[in-house]
């Protein structure tokens, strides 16, 4: 290998955003991740969200609004036809 080329390749604690923590090599001496091997659900079988700008909420609240406006325009709609 050349001299002075590579990055110090060192020991890294990896930690996790469910409290796991764990070491492992990398050129960074630590690391903070938010999924791993003990909260993946792939892994656990267990389906979880993982919503950090509350995104699901927004959408939600975007779809229902939607969907009542939709329900609205078809009601009035049917209504429309019934009085003539």
């Amino acid at each position: 290998m050349k001299e002075g080329i590579h990055p110090n390749y060192v020991e890294t604690t990896v930690k996790c955003g469910c409290g796991n923590t764990f070491v492992t090599r990398s050129t960074r001496p630590e690391m903070k991740i938010d999924i791993c091997n003990e909260c993946h659900p792939f892994y656990t079988g267990k389906l979880k969200y993982v919503d950090t700008a509350g995104r699901i909420e927004k959408f939600k609240s975007k779809f229902t609004a939607g969907y009542k406006s939709l329900t609205r325009r078809k009601k009035q709609a049917a209504e429309a036809d019934a009085a003539e």
